[in-house]
């Protein structure tokens, strides 16, 4: 209970108002989380009107860099084992060695690398190490776009993935569940659920049900908010400084919510190619659920319904076995190798199964013509991860790999070697850049990464 007040607040409690309810965020008033409370859960110069799109896509516990590294830098030649997979598009590649995560590494907190990784892996800002309600990072690359951007389109982002996440309780020594699951940040307290039903991802992309629904959905849920204004200044005048504090960031997001619904409006919804089936439920099949988001990715940038993705292929420090390609063990106990070259001939498998599917999504890209050129020559889409060898937990040379040409910006083809320790954030600042979004600091960036365009 916050100290400054008299009388503890329901977790039940909520905001009322002509018969509207919303339900309040967890406030200290309120007590501590109870235990059950913690387990819900082309061609360079392409056509220049076409818009820039920007997508970021994770996979974790590192790769096995052996299979990953090309032998120099320059022009890209023969690919390694793992970049292999992606031979048919390789004009298309820049892969980058030499970036850094120094926010993941522990600087004093102690364990924890997996939720580090993949929390700063966007924002380069270090997470406040907590399993309670109080956590803390950075605002997101992706959302730095969004809120610059955003306006321009139907959805301001898409946050998809393929393994749900709870967003509370302890998943890696001591750091909340919601650092090891989500990607994108719109604030330093706010991170954004991403979306793992295909389904769901669909109907936000295209809409649900007929105009009058859509129309009458909308009406009702911008008529929330304002039913609840009055009920919310009751009740914020009697908190305690820091659920006042809390309370006005989660309106805040209900306005930010009542913007959308209004920009949503204001545009005609995208109709879906003839042919393509709308999915039901999320696919038990994990290359099938990543070919399915992959596909609605490339739909929503192409309907220009979205500029800016992010796309978790797995949650950091994700024990998923991949038994469809003979590998029975978790993914994190084989990235613990302990140099065992049996073990690392599985997990070298499991990222070229991972280059496998990225493959898909930049055919995917590449067949869509749109002007002088194609969908991924105006695009610009990174993969990586926020560690590099899973068995040493290091977050220096990290595996990552840009493909798209944005928009005549960058040139591929290429492996470009940076000296070490150069920050990541310096490569999400540049592609910001390239998104007319300027700005001069993301995170601990040391300005824009250079040698993005030979």
């Amino acid at each position: 209970m916050n100290p400054t007040n008299s009388r503890t607040l329901s977790r039940r409690t909520m905001l009322r108002g002509l018969g509207a309810c919303v339900a309040l965020p967890w406030l200290e008033c309120m007590g501590p989380l109870t235990s059950w409370a913690k387990a819900e859960p082309g061609k360079a110069g392409a056509a220049p009107t076409a818009p820039n799109r920007m997508a970021m896509l994770y996979i974790p516990n590192g790769v096995h860099m052996p299979d990953w590294r090309p032998a120099s830098a320059g022009r890209l030649e023969d690919l390694p084992l793992t970049l292999a997979e992606l031979k048919e598009h390789k004009e298309h590649l820049l892969l980058i060695s030499g970036l850094a995560s120094d926010k993941a590494r522990a600087n004093g907190d102690g364990g924890g690398d997996h939720a580090r990784a993949l929390s700063a892996f966007l924002t380069g800002v270090q997470p406040r190490k907590t399993e309670g309600a109080d956590i803390r990072g950075g605002i997101s690359v992706d959302q730095v776009a969004a809120a610059a951007v955003g306006d321009r389109t139907r959805l301001s982002s898409l946050e998809i993935g393929c393994e749900q996440g709870s967003m509370a309780g302890n998943c890696d020594s001591g750091y909340s569940c919601v650092y090891s699951s989500t990607m994108s940040w719109r604030s330093s307290t706010q991170p954004v659920p991403k979306e793992v039903n295909p389904k769901l991802v669909f109907e936000r992309i295209f809409g649900a049900g007929s105009a009058a629904d859509r129309v009458e959905r909308d009406r009702m849920r911008k008529s929330v908010i304002d039913f609840v204004r009055e009920d919310f200044k009751s009740l914020n005048g009697k908190l305690g400084r820091q659920d006042q504090n809390k309370l006005d960031e989660y309106v805040s997001a209900i306005r930010d919510l009542e913007v959308r619904i209004g920009r949503a409006a204001s545009f005609s919804n995208p109709k879906p190619p003839e042919g393509f089936q709308v999915p039901e439920t999320s696919p038990t099949d994990y290359e099938t659920h990543i070919r399915l988001l992959s596909d609605l990715l490339v739909l929503a940038f192409q309907t220009d319904s979205t500029r800016i993705a992010t796309f978790v292929l797995a949650n950091e420090g994700s024990n998923k076995p991949y038994p469809f390609i003979d590998v029975r063990e978790g993914h994190h106990d084989l990235s613990h190798h302990g140099n065992n070259a049996e073990k690392q001939e599985k997990i070298a498998r499991i990222n070229r199964f991972h280059m496998r599917q990225f493959a898909y999504l930049l055919g995917r890209l590449r067949s869509v013509r749109e002007g002088e050129g194609t969908l991924l020559d105006h695009c610009m889409v990174a993969i990586g991860s926020g560690n590099s060898d899973g068995n040493r937990h290091n977050h220096d040379d990290l595996p990552i790999l840009l493909a798209g040409r944005g928009n005549g910006t960058i040139s591929t083809g290429r492996h470009l070697a940076l000296p070490g320790e150069t920050p990541l954030n310096n490569l999400w600042l540049g592609l910001l850049n390239r998104m007319d979004v300027r700005t001069a600091q993301l995170g601990d960036s040391t300005g824009e990464l250079k040698g993005l365009s030979a």
